[in-house]
């Protein structure tokens, strides 16, 4: 296995294997993870989700409204960054897939928000070749778990600058200095590239947003709300968008999944 970073190569001896009658070939070495139990009390077995149930009745009609409300709930609860989302992106035509964690910054009556740099990064690539995306939730302390799936679309300059202006200093300069998933000689470049924009900005508290950088609305086509429940049978419902204006409520198909 070769490992690469830029002026250095680390080499890896390959890991020993055995090939079966079928032809597969298998490593020869044991598992070096195998069925963690993720905080279980007893050994041996996984952790069951038992602190509540999901039922149509409780369901909006809306899934932002109900978002909302399992939100509330998740702050209530003091779930830790109820904000932080996995984002999953895909690039065409590979169909090679990226996922991350960011956070989602607004929610709105059109869908998610998110902000990053749209120029270098790795997710910029993915939606501007395939504008669609994916969000994960997951809020350990209630057990539960909400998908979302829909198109893409950036959010203009005027929208993005409204959430820019709340961000510490330090992180509005650090949007501007990083070019994001670049290949840095070190972290001697990224400091100076930081002290650079510092001295572009030195006597301006108003900085405006890179036009590189700002929001990222997913709009809702697909959307999952997961309970936890013992034994993995867990409540699922999945809301699927019928008609109505892209990214607004309109109407919505709400199915029970089995777990």
């Amino acid at each position: 296995m070769l490992y690469s970073a830029k002026n250095t190569v680390l080499r890896r001896e390959p890991e020993s294997s055995s090939t079966s009658a079928s032809g597969i070939s298998t490593p020869s070495n044991s598992k070096r993870i195998f069925a963690p139990t993720g905080g279980s009390d007893t050994p041996g077995k996984a952790i069951q989700y038992s602190n509540g149930t999901l039922e149509l009745s409780d369901l909006s009609a809306s899934p932002l409204d109900q978002f909302h409300a399992w939100f509330d709930a998740a702050k209530a609860a003091e779930v830790y960054q109820p904000e932080t989302v996995t984002l999953a992106t895909a690039s065409l035509p590979d169909g090679k897939v990226s996922a991350r964690i960011v956070f989602m910054k607004e929610l709105d009556e059109r869908g998610f928000v998110v902000y990053s740099n749209w120029d270098t990064s790795r997710k910029a690539a993915d939606v501007r070749s395939n504008p669609q995306a994916a969000l994960t939730f997951w809020w350990h302390e209630v057990e539960r778990q909400v998908r979302v799936e829909g198109r893409v679309e950036r959010m203009s300059d005027e929208e993005g600058q409204v959430y820019y202006d709340t961000r510490i200093r330090g992180s509005r300069i650090g949007a501007w200095a990083s070019p994001q998933s670049q290949v840095l000689d070190g972290r001697e470049e990224l400091e100076k590239r930081v002290r650079d924009v510092e001295a572009r900005f030195e006597k301006e508290e108003k900085i405006p947003i890179p036009g590189f950088w700002g929001g990222l609305r997913v709009l809702p086509e697909v959307v999952e709300f997961w309970q936890g429940r013992e034994s993995r049978l867990h409540d699922r419902f999945r809301y699927t968008r019928v008609d109505g204006e892209e990214g607004g409520d309109g109407e919505w198909r709400i199915e029970r999944l089995s777990p």
